[in-house]
Protein backbone atom coordinates (compact mmCIF):
# COMPACT_ATOMS: atom_id res chain seq x y z
CA UNK A 1 0.00 0.00 0.00
CA UNK A 2 2.82 2.29 0.96
CA UNK A 3 4.21 1.84 -2.88
CA UNK A 4 0.85 2.37 -4.44
CA UNK A 5 0.76 5.71 -2.35
CA UNK A 6 4.06 6.60 -3.69
CA UNK A 7 3.61 5.65 -7.10
CA UNK A 8 0.08 7.64 -7.38
CA UNK A 9 1.88 10.24 -6.04
CA UNK A 10 4.44 10.35 -8.82
CA UNK A 11 1.47 9.97 -11.69
CA UNK A 12 -0.40 13.20 -9.94
CA UNK A 13 2.75 15.33 -9.42
CA UNK A 14 4.03 14.39 -13.17
CA UNK A 15 0.88 14.65 -14.68
CA UNK A 16 0.09 18.30 -13.11
CA UNK A 17 3.91 19.04 -14.27
CA UNK A 18 3.39 18.18 -17.85
CA UNK A 19 -0.50 19.67 -18.10
CA UNK A 20 1.22 23.04 -16.67
CA UNK A 21 4.02 22.91 -19.61
CA UNK A 22 1.33 21.45 -22.29
CA UNK A 23 -0.66 24.63 -21.24
CA UNK A 24 1.65 26.99 -21.43
CA UNK A 25 4.49 26.21 -24.04
CA UNK A 26 6.59 28.67 -25.86
CA UNK A 27 4.71 30.62 -28.59
CA UNK A 28 5.67 33.46 -31.13
CA UNK A 29 5.98 35.89 -28.35
CA UNK A 30 8.99 33.72 -26.90
CA UNK A 31 10.39 33.11 -30.16
CA UNK A 32 10.74 36.94 -30.80
CA UNK A 33 12.48 37.38 -27.26
CA UNK A 34 16.14 38.37 -27.19
CA UNK A 35 17.64 35.41 -24.57
CA UNK A 36 21.16 35.04 -23.81
CA UNK A 37 23.76 32.88 -24.90
CA UNK A 38 23.77 30.10 -22.47
CA UNK A 39 19.38 29.76 -23.49
CA UNK A 40 19.42 26.20 -24.01
CA UNK A 41 17.43 24.55 -27.21
CA UNK A 42 13.51 24.14 -25.91
CA UNK A 43 13.83 20.19 -26.63
CA UNK A 44 16.12 20.31 -22.85
CA UNK A 45 13.35 21.42 -20.75
CA UNK A 46 11.11 18.44 -21.23
CA UNK A 47 13.61 16.26 -20.20
CA UNK A 48 15.27 18.03 -17.81
CA UNK A 49 11.47 19.00 -16.36
CA UNK A 50 10.70 15.22 -16.60
CA UNK A 51 13.55 13.77 -13.66
CA UNK A 52 13.14 16.92 -11.53
CA UNK A 53 9.32 16.24 -10.96
CA UNK A 54 10.05 12.76 -10.33
CA UNK A 55 12.58 13.55 -7.63
CA UNK A 56 10.09 16.37 -5.95
CA UNK A 57 7.56 13.95 -6.29
CA UNK A 58 9.12 11.27 -4.49
CA UNK A 59 10.61 14.00 -1.84
CA UNK A 60 6.62 15.31 -1.41
CA UNK A 61 5.64 11.81 -1.07
CA UNK A 62 8.73 10.93 1.72
CA UNK A 63 7.91 13.96 3.74
CA UNK A 64 3.92 13.43 3.65
CA UNK A 65 4.88 9.32 5.27
CA UNK A 66 7.18 11.07 7.51
CA UNK A 67 4.44 13.21 8.94
CA UNK A 68 6.40 16.43 9.13
CA UNK A 69 3.58 19.21 9.02
CA UNK A 70 5.69 21.95 8.07
CA UNK A 71 8.22 20.40 5.57
CA UNK A 72 4.92 19.64 3.86
CA UNK A 73 3.68 23.09 4.16
CA UNK A 74 6.97 24.14 2.54
CA UNK A 75 6.80 21.03 -0.17
CA UNK A 76 2.73 22.56 -0.82
CA UNK A 77 4.02 26.22 -1.25
CA UNK A 78 7.13 25.64 -3.88
CA UNK A 79 4.70 23.47 -5.76
CA UNK A 80 2.37 26.62 -6.10
CA UNK A 81 5.14 28.49 -6.94
CA UNK A 82 6.25 26.18 -9.17
CA UNK A 83 3.09 25.82 -11.23
CA UNK A 84 2.70 29.37 -10.94
CA UNK A 85 5.85 30.27 -12.91
CA UNK A 86 4.40 28.65 -16.73
CA UNK A 87 1.05 31.02 -17.05
CA UNK A 88 2.91 34.08 -15.67
CA UNK A 89 5.68 33.68 -17.83
CA UNK A 90 4.53 32.12 -20.89
CA UNK A 91 0.86 32.75 -20.85
CA UNK A 92 0.64 36.49 -19.42
CA UNK A 93 4.08 37.57 -21.17
CA UNK A 94 4.83 38.91 -17.57
CA UNK A 95 8.98 38.16 -17.33
CA UNK A 96 9.28 40.52 -14.55
CA UNK A 97 6.47 39.60 -12.29
CA UNK A 98 7.79 35.49 -13.51
CA UNK A 99 11.24 36.43 -12.56
CA UNK A 100 9.85 37.51 -8.45
CA UNK A 101 7.89 34.19 -8.39
CA UNK A 102 10.57 32.09 -9.12
CA UNK A 103 12.74 34.27 -6.78
CA UNK A 104 10.28 33.02 -4.30
CA UNK A 105 10.24 29.25 -5.39
CA UNK A 106 14.53 28.70 -5.03
CA UNK A 107 13.46 30.25 -1.89
CA UNK A 108 11.31 28.21 -0.90
CA UNK A 109 13.43 25.11 -2.30
CA UNK A 110 16.48 26.55 -0.40
CA UNK A 111 13.88 26.59 3.12
CA UNK A 112 12.46 23.14 2.40
CA UNK A 113 16.30 21.53 2.43
CA UNK A 114 16.54 23.34 5.38
CA UNK A 115 13.98 22.46 7.04
CA UNK A 116 14.13 18.70 6.00
CA UNK A 117 18.11 18.12 6.20
CA UNK A 118 18.01 17.04 9.70
CA UNK A 119 15.41 14.82 9.61
CA UNK A 120 14.73 13.67 6.21
CA UNK A 121 17.93 13.70 4.69
CA UNK A 122 16.67 12.14 1.49
CA UNK A 123 14.07 14.58 0.85
CA UNK A 124 16.45 17.71 1.05
CA UNK A 125 19.30 15.83 -1.11
CA UNK A 126 16.65 14.67 -3.43
CA UNK A 127 15.91 18.60 -3.96
CA UNK A 128 19.41 19.59 -4.75
CA UNK A 129 19.42 19.12 -8.51
CA UNK A 130 15.84 20.88 -8.40
CA UNK A 131 17.51 23.85 -6.36
CA UNK A 132 20.07 23.97 -8.73
CA UNK A 133 17.87 23.79 -12.05
CA UNK A 134 15.81 26.39 -10.52
CA UNK A 135 19.10 28.66 -9.91
CA UNK A 136 19.82 28.43 -13.60
CA UNK A 137 16.15 29.02 -14.62
CA UNK A 138 16.44 32.32 -12.19
CA UNK A 139 18.97 33.48 -14.06
CA UNK A 140 17.92 32.97 -17.60
CA UNK A 141 14.45 34.68 -16.50
CA UNK A 142 16.55 37.62 -14.66
CA UNK A 143 18.68 37.85 -18.27
CA UNK A 144 15.33 37.31 -20.45
CA UNK A 145 13.55 40.50 -18.73
CA UNK A 146 16.87 42.47 -18.58
CA UNK A 147 16.93 42.01 -22.67
CA UNK A 148 13.22 42.67 -23.22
Amino acid sequence: MKYARLLLFVVLVLGAGFAIGYLNRPDAWYAALSKPAFNPPNWVFAPVWSIVYLLIAVAGWHVREQGSAFSWRLWLAQMVLNFAWSPIFFGLHQPGVALAVIVALLSAIVAFQIATWNADRLSAILFAPYALWVAFASLLNFEIARLN
